[in-house]
């Protein structure tokens, strides 16, 4: 029986959970593991809180066939399709995110990979990005190769981004054309040449409790430095389509889980929170302590100035 008053002391000492004290853990009332969690959260992170923002740097006609995704050419969604953006609209994008306290900043492209032409394009606009703004620049770019990440970081990228999206039993009910070793090979690599890594999931896709913290232990043996939990918001026209939204308790039971198996990772409150009452209150209050702002790729997402307001109240500060 696992005793949570040494619990908070065990995990800030460097103790990890088993898979079998999660799963126990996972029955507990959802009140006590939010507190756990958030103290576990305030000795570890402290008050800070980290936002990030994306824009979408390539949109739809994607070949994967990802089954809660309305970019990919397998549904019929109404999506809007563009290439590669331009470098002017990408860095004024660059530095409003700045402008407004934002101290992270990832362009996001779709389909599996990036060309090496689209690679060497973005690569100059990263350059230039990190020589003139004080943001930290990120990347979410598919399944690149060891070389073409090795480019990224040599032109100023400090993180890479690739989710697992749920565990390796789930996977293949998501996503047929491209595997779990895929994108984990990718992770490895990105560490390996140097960068962080930004790597977690969706929830809400169908998958089990157990499912998610699977994911969660795969994510502490990749040893990722910030984890994204993205609430899955129903698209139509994906095969997901008519899934429901998750309870607000169930995303705050799963935030808390996150917290206790990755206790040093930044667990950061992604898509679809924008469903949950005051745009993910209670889930904040379970541990996490960053969140992308602003929109997603293809759902519209809280602005920065009303997280700030939401966040400040709640006793968060902000390093700019």
């Amino acid at each position: 029986m696992i005793n949570l008053e040494n619990l908070i002391n065990d995990l800030c000492d460097g103790r990890q959970l088993a898979k079998e004290e999660l799963l126990e853990l996972a029955d507990f009332d959802t009140t006590i593991l939010q507190q756990v969690a958030d103290a576990l959260r305030q000795r570890l992170k402290g008050a800070n809180f980290e936002f990030c923002s994306i824009i979408n740097g390539k949109s739809g006609k994607c070949s994967e066939d990802c089954k809660y995704c309305a970019q990919s050419v397998h549904y019929p969604t109404a999506v809007s399709c563009h290439g590669l953006l331009h470098k002017e609209e990408i860095l004024n994008f660059g530095q409003q995110q700045e402008a407004s306290g934002i101290t992270r900043f990832s362009v996001v492209t779709s389909g599996k990979a990036l060309t090496d032409e689209e690679i060497d394009q973005l690569c100059e606009i990263y350059k230039e990005m990190s020589q003139t703004l004080h943001i930290q620049c990120c990347a979410s770019h598919g399944l690149l190769s060891r070389g073409q990440l090795q480019k990224l970081k040599a032109a100023g990228v400090t993180r890479y981004h690739n989710n697992l999206e749920t565990s390796r039993r789930f996977f293949p009910q998501i996503c047929t054309t491209h595997t779990y070793d895929d994108k984990i090979a990718v992770i490895r690599n990105a560490k390996e040449v140097g960068l962080s890594v930004c790597s977690g999931g969706i929830i809400g896709l169908g998958e089990t409790m157990e499912d998610r913290i699977d994911m969660a232990l795969q994510l502490r043996e990749l040893a990722v430095d910030s984890t994204p939990i993205n609430v899955f918001h129903p698209i139509a026209g994906t095969p997901l389509g008519e899934l429901p939204i998750l309870e607000e308790e169930e995303v705050c039971r799963t935030v808390a889980l996150f917290r206790l198996a990755l206790p040093a990772a930044d667990i950061r409150l992604a898509g679809g929170r924008g469903q949950l009452a005051d745009n993910g209150r209670a889930p904040f209050l379970s541990g996490a302590n960053a969140a992308i702002t602003g929109d997603m790729l293809t759902t519209a997402g809280p602005s920065i100035t009303t997280d700030k307001e939401m966040l400040g109240e709640m006793g968060f500060t902000f390093s700019c």
